[in-house]
Parts: C-alpha cells; sequence; structure tokens
C-alpha cells in the first residue's frame, strides 16, 4: 500500500483519501453515504464498493459491515424479516362472460 503527501499535507493512498482513525468522523462519514437521500440505504457491499473508490482507513470493509448490520431501516426492509404474502387462491370458472372481473394489485 503506497502513501503520500499532497501540497496540503493531505494524506493520499494512491487515489483515495485517508480517513483519520476518528470514530466520530468516520461515523459521520457512513451515515452520510448510507443514510442520505442520494444514497438510499445501500447494502454493505454496495456501500464499501463505493465509498473505497473515494476513501480508505484500515478495516474499512468491517466498520461498513457493522454499521449496516445496526442501521434500524435497513433490518426491517430485510425480505428474511418481511412476512410470506400467502398463497394464490383459485378462482370459480364463470359460467358466463363477464359474471365475474377480478384484478390483481402489486404492492
Amino acid at each position: 500500500v503506497e502513501f503520500r503527501l499532497d501540497d496540503d499535507n493531505v494524506l493520499w493512498q494512491d487515489t483515495r483519501l485517508v480517513v483519520p482513525n476518528d470514530a466520530s468522523l468516520r461515523e459521520a462519514l457512513l451515515t452520510e453515504a448510507h443514510s442520505s437521500p442520494f444514497f438510499v440505504h445501500l447494502g454493505s457491499t454496495k456501500m464499501y464498493h463505493d465509498l473505497k473508490q473515494h476513501f480508505w482507513w484500515s478495516g474499512m470493509k468491517g466498520d461498513v459491515a457493522m454499521f449496516v448490520s445496526k442501521c434500524l431501516i435497513c433490518q426491517q426492509v430485510k425480505i428474511e424479516n418481511q412476512r410470506a404474502s400467502g398463497l394464490l387462491q383459485p378462482l370459480d370458472i364463470p359460467v358466463w362472460k363477464w359474471d365475474e372481473i377480478s384484478m390483481d394489485f402489486v404492492t
């Protein structure tokens, strides 16, 4: 891993900005990347791949996974936490055309 300082004394790892070992700064960065209107609660893999294009810190992948696992909204909408919709029920075959009309709704 190659690091360099630019003219403003900012530390870079190749083309990625090195984030200091500051928990509140990293938490703010993760919150912005995960909960802002532009990112809409990405999963940990997608969020990590997006962040690693611009930022670097030791243990970033684990921090991202831990952050997403603690997100209440993400846990509520995960597919395994959703109730099953139930089985489809067959309709009786009508005797006359247009005797019965049905409609499916996708929600």
